[in-house]
């Protein structure tokens, strides 16, 4: 493969080659359910969505695996506020968390598992650490023992006599160390019983880290090709899963890739500094495949600022990528419908500078300028009248943002909004307009029909005449 990535352990871009050929196997952190998604929590599963499209593309079969934490102190804390079952708390958000990744496109993992359904695999692989002498249990927790690893802190660059306690538990005096982070969080009375698994230890539930790793090595492994998350999971999640693993006698993650942030009045977007833009809300001032676009286009790995300008000049740059698409699959036919959406592998040949884009670190910048100098070659050809030369472009413009996940004519963008109902219904009204139009034209009614057309564009309808009868579009 030609794929080069930035991983995040070597400081470097780093040739991507798979641990078994022909595959690619990918673990990302999914989300802990606390409450309703923003903008920034899904600009990491729309990162590594182009990130799996990618590898399907280049023709390796993707094991893509992104799991669920549904166990914590904070949906514990929020749960109990509102009065709810933890439980129900939990599920309640992670539909939330469903609904906001299947609006914007993003095709659903080949395991989603959750925390709460693998305790046998968290307790087993305690008792390996314990064996091994990495861990250790004290009145029902389990810590991890960092003084026993000393390549901790490798995957951050980092020195253990510079890093700060763990701040996991609500006391050190069971550590060993201060620096020691909890494998396992034994019962406490003030919390439901139901928050709570048997173990050889005692009740409890899972810390933070080691439901990662014991999720990760059951879907994939002992030993897998990339591991993924947001810039702020490197220390101490995924620092804490790498030591963990690798002190089991794991390989664990070959490649660590990491996407930088979106951030709100230029700080990190976060439920706890309450600056946050919930993807249900967003998604009722613009149509969700414009956020798609506004969240892709930028490097995966650089810092987003989110404001309402930056998206509406996105919206209007991929309406101009749609207009083309359908005035030409209008002119010259579908291009072949639907074929380039998900994989691609091996259905048109992509312009070579949006597969060099691509393969060096996802660079989707370049790669949605190249989808933009094919629109304007595309448009030339439509008003020449060049019907091979517009086939052609409409071919290679659906190929690559079908690999962006952006293809306006991919069911998942058809219709208004995602409503197919309102989708039918609004276009029967404007079909029913522009033939009303058409009779007022025919009879030379010219003030009848402009008038129609005046209405229309009031309404936000954009009305074309083509040689192939009226087109319209929402114009915004």
């Amino acid at each position: 493969m030609s794929l080069r990535l930035y991983d995040t352990a070597a400081r470097a871009v780093r040739d991507f080659t798979p641990l078994r050929a022909g595959q690619a196997s990918v673990y990302v952190c999914g989300l802990t359910v606390q409450g309703p998604p923003h903008v920034g929590h899904v600009r990491s599963a729309l990162a590594f969505d182009v990130l799996r499209r990618w590898l399907a593309h280049s023709g390796l079969e993707v094991t893509y695996v992104r799991n669920v934490t549904d166990i914590d102190d904070k949906i514990l804390a929020k749960a109990e506020a509102a009065g709810v079952s933890w439980w129900a708390w939990a599920y309640t958000n992670e539909l939330a968390v469903t609904r906001a990744y299947d609006v914007l496109g993003v095709l659903p993992p080949t395991y989603e598992p959750r925390a709460t359904g693998h305790v046998p695999d968290m307790v087993a692989l305690m008792e390996r650490l314990i064996d091994r002498g990495h861990a250790y249990a004290v009145d029902g927790d389990v810590y991890f023992d960092v003084r026993s690893l000393p390549e901790y802190g490798a995957l951050t660059g980092q020195r253990l006599e510079n890093l700060e306690p763990a701040a996991d538990t609500d006391t050190d005096e069971r550590k060993r160390d201060p620096r020691d982070f909890a494998l396992w969080k034994g019962h406490k009375p003030s919390e439901p019983e139901t928050a709570s698994w048997a173990t050889p230890w005692g009740r409890g539930r899972p810390g933070w880290h080691l439901e990662c790793s014991a999720m990760a090595e059951r879907y994939l492994g002992p030993e897998f090709d990339i591991h993924g998350g947001g810039l702020d999971l490197r220390f101490p999640h995924h620092e804490n899963e790498q030591a963990q693993s690798r002190a089991a006698g794991d390989g664990f993650a070959r490649y660590w890739l990491h996407n930088g942030w979106v951030t709100l009045g230029g700080e990190k977007m976060s439920k706890s500094l309450g600056n946050t833009a919930l993807v249900e809300e967003v998604v009722q001032r613009v149509r969700p495949v414009e956020l798609r676009y506004y969240l892709v286009t930028p490097h995966y790995r650089s810092t987003i600022e989110f404001t309402d300008a930056a998206l509406a000049e996105a919206g209007a740059a991929y309406r101009r990528l749609e207009s083309f698409v359908r005035r030409a699959a209008e002119r010259v036919g579908g291009a072949g419908a639907g074929e380039w959406a998900g994989d691609t592998a091996g259905k048109v040949d992509l312009p070579p500078e949006f597969t060099a884009a691509m393969d060096d670190d996802l660079g989707t910048p370049a790669a949605v300028a190249a989808v933009h100098e094919v629109v304007r070659q595309g448009n030339t050809a439509l008003a020449a009248g060049d019907d091979e030369g517009t086939a052609a472009a409409l071919g290679a413009v659906r190929a690559m943002l079908g690999v962006l996940g952006l293809d306006p004519l991919d069911p998942q963008w058809a219709g208004a909004g995602g409503d197919d109902g309102l989708a039918r219904v609004t276009d029967g009204l404007v079909t029913l307009a522009l033939e009303q139009r058409q009779a007022a034209r025919a009879r030379k009614d010219y003030a009848a029909a402009d008038a129609i057309r005046e209405r229309l564009a009031a309404l936000g309808v954009q009305v074309e005449d083509t040689p192939q009868g009226p087109r319209w579009e929402l114009s915004r």
